[in-house]
């Protein structure tokens, strides 16, 4: 197998602690990558003013199969602008259409819900990643006056909203989960009582695309109703699909049910294309240089990576010393255990080696 061509981007914060570790346990897998590491980020603006240079998007796409990210966001760059022009930007110049958050539960000691066990929560969202709210449109008139009025519109297009719901049905027909057992159901999540016009969209949609998938029962509920249940019985879920919004909340409740962001692994995908993959988590400023961040969000989404660029035996490697390391508590404290930052990578990567 030729080596895997991947883009390193630490970031941010707990960004530059986390992607060494999940480095480290990709090399103790003996995955066949090459690396290349770019140092963009709130230290790289502040230090000459870039964001991304010019061409990186295209220069990503045509030379590497895929990019491994930490975080961004930096108190020293109030308006973000970096974050922004980085993060976004690979999304929506990238065109990484797909985010997949994969919710899977690897110890009942980690789960807040009383009675809930691993086989409980095993569950993938997939969110929209390139439309939505977060499309930037909309405007204020009349700013700093008592009339003033505020836009933000929700950009909804027809081949945008097929093309994830069709990804979503693809994804429940191709992936498993953990105990083997088929995925056979696609719930598609929205507000369309008070949302009517996207709202209207989305479900001609989804009906029209689940007809084709006849094995896979396709489901309905309301984003608050989803919340409510999701945090009562997580047992009803297997795959979501939903809009950039209300994906971006729910999967922040539903890491929760595996132990919180700094267990939550995402990828942000373009089937065909070099798609990009980052932990759940912020690059959380108050926590940086500590040696006390759980990197093993950063891990999980690196087995992710291999899985999706085909390197299967490496991910399965990496996902079983993560199982180990919850189970012996080799974690961090805030899923229960004693060792820092470092220990944790150190410990996942010589269970590997």
């Amino acid at each position: 197998m030729n080596n895997k061509k991947i883009a390193v981007i630490p970031g941010d914060g707990i960004g530059n602690e986390v992607i060494p570790q999940a480095v480290r346990v990709l090399e103790a897998s003996g995955a066949p990558l090459d690396l290349t590491y770019f140092d963009w980020g709130a230290n790289r603006y502040l230090a000459d003013g870039t964001t991304v240079p010019p061409g990186v998007f295209e220069m990503l796409g045509r030379d590497f199969d895929a990019i491994l990210v930490g975080a961004f966001g930096d108190p020293r760059v109030p308006s973000n602008i970096h974050a922004k022009e980085i993060l976004l930007g690979m999304r929506f110049k990238m065109d990484l259409y797909a985010n997949v958050r994969p919710v899977r539960l690897l110890d009942a000691s980690l789960c807040p819900l009383k009675g809930i066990e691993p086989k409980d929560v095993d569950f993938v969202v997939i969110r929209e990643n390139t439309e939505g709210v977060y499309v930037d449109s909309g405007g204020i008139f009349k700013q700093g006056t008592a009339d003033e009025v505020a836009i933000q519109e929700d950009i909804n297009s027809r081949k945008g909203v097929e093309r994830v719901v069709r990804y979503a049905f693809e994804y429940a027909v191709h992936n498993k989960k953990a105990d083997g057992k088929p995925r056979n159901r696609v719930l598609m999540c929205d507000k369309s009582n008070a949302m009517t016009y996207a709202g209207s969209l989305w479900q001609r949609v989804f009906k029209a695309v689940g007809a084709e998938y006849p094995q896979i029962k396709s489901e309905h509920m309301y984003v608050d109703a989803l919340c409510m249940q999701m945090v009562r019985d997580p047992r009803k879920f297997d795959v979501i699909v939903t809009n950039n919004m209300f994906g971006d909340i729910i999967t922040d409740v539903a890491a929760a049910l595996q132990g919180g962001l700094g267990m939550a692994a995402s990828g942000n995908i373009h089937p065909g294309k070099t798609s990009m993959f980052e932990p759940v988590h912020g690059s959380a400023p108050p926590l940086a240089g500590k040696n006390v961040a759980n990197p093993m969000g950063a891990i999980l989404t690196s087995a992710m990576m291999l899985a999706h660029l085909g390197v299967s035996d490496a991910s399965r490697k990496i996902e079983t010393a993560v199982l180990e390391a919850v189970r012996q508590k080799k974690t961090t404290q805030d899923v229960s255990g004693s060792l820092g930052t470092k220990e944790v990578g150190d410990w996942i990567a010589k269970q590997i080696a």
